[in-house]
């Protein structure tokens, strides 16, 4: 019945615009039949609760039946959440002012709730780290970041810090040199989803984001992102930009991408699975880590990871997606 209700509201909200424009972008793509690919769309949506969006992304044109089976969609994705995530405490993790708070231990570096700021705080916070973070309480996909250099403003930073939303202050992390390397004009962070229940975390799946000339790395923002072998923290894909170009080494750097070891890997996956017992009721998270040369710390964490860009087309063997990995580690058959 829940996915009934699902799928009757997604084609109620659906743009269809939008859908008959990726119908044709599949088209040029793939040489398929129009009508074809509107059938097989719609036929996707009722049995893997994949829209539009999905359908082009992933590929899914291209894939058998055994292979579709295998990607977690966005209804799946959805599915995963509202079943393992308790909404009473997801804010304990969405929540930017709530989250160096519960996960202090990992955090590292020091932190300004702005809005419960006096100005006499803000001005130490600001002497003691003069170039920082500031970070929208509602922002998403990096948007809304800024980094700031408190010598080179003009006017009332205070002020405009409060007026702007930006409630979190951050002082800046330092990554690790091999990842300096990769990418030096932003932190290049690793996603690590991982799956709590009971006294037990376990990782699922990872990735490897990378900056491209800006100082975030978010996809889509204009980085890159590529697959981490989640149990050796090795990349054995080339990275891919939202403009579907591959790199096997970096544009910028040309350090190579392919082959990349993520460092003190060890550490990082024993972070995660300390992280995730900090809220056990929310058993889906997305952690935002930054490695350092001291070792790993905690960027932010999300209570509803996307589910596109750790199954690109390009990150698949034999069109397998990530779908068995999650349901492994959810005891689900």
């Amino acid at each position: 019945m829940s996915k009934l209700k699902y799928l009757i509201r997604r084609i109620a909200e659906m743009n269809y615009k939008q859908m008959f424009e990726k119908i044709d972008e599949v088209h040029k793509k793939s040489g398929k039949c129009k009508l074809f690919i509107f059938f097989d769309m719609v036929y996707c949506g009722l049995v893997y609760q994949a829209g539009y969006m999905d359908y082009a992304l992933f590929e899914m044109y291209n894939l058998n039946r055994a292979q579709r089976k295998t990607i977690v969609t966005r209804g799946i994705n959805n599915g995963f959440i509202k079943r393992f995530n308790d909404p009473k405490y997801m804010p304990e993790i969405e929540d930017k002012l709530r989250f160096p708070k519960n996960f202090s231990e990992f955090m590292h570096r020091d932190w300004l709730d702005i809005s419960a700021a006096s100005k006499e705080e803000f001005d130490a916070f600001v002497a003691k780290h003069p170039v920082f973070m500031a970070k929208p309480v509602d922002g998403m996909c990096g948007k809304g970041i800024e980094k700031i250099n408190a010598a080179e403003f003009e006017g009332d930073l205070f002020e405009h810090l409060k007026s702007g939303h930006r409630v979190v202050l951050e002082e800046c992390v330092v990554q690790h040199r091999d990842l300096m390397a990769l990418h030096p004009d932003s932190v290049n962070t690793c996603r690590v989803i991982t799956f709590t229940k009971g006294s037990t975390t376990n990782v699922v799946a990872a990735y490897l984001r990378i900056g491209n000339g800006r100082f975030v790395d978010n996809f889509n923002s204009g980085g890159m992102v590529v697959p981490v072998e989640e149990d050796c923290g090795r990349i054995i894909y080339p990275a891919l930009d939202k403009s579907h170009n591959l790199y096997e080494v970096h544009p910028l750097t040309g350090v190579a991408i392919k082959g990349f070891q993520i460092p003190l890997w060890d550490e990082v996956l024993e972070m995660v699975r300390k992280a995730g017992q900090v809220v056990p009721q929310v058993g889906i998270v997305g952690w935002d880590v930054c490695v350092t040369d001291n070792g790993p710390l905690l960027i932010e964490g999300n209570d509803f990871p996307g589910h596109d860009i750790y199954q690109l087309p390009p990150h698949r063997t034999n069109g397998i997606g990530v779908l068995p990995k999650f349901k492994r580690a959810m005891g689900i058959e």
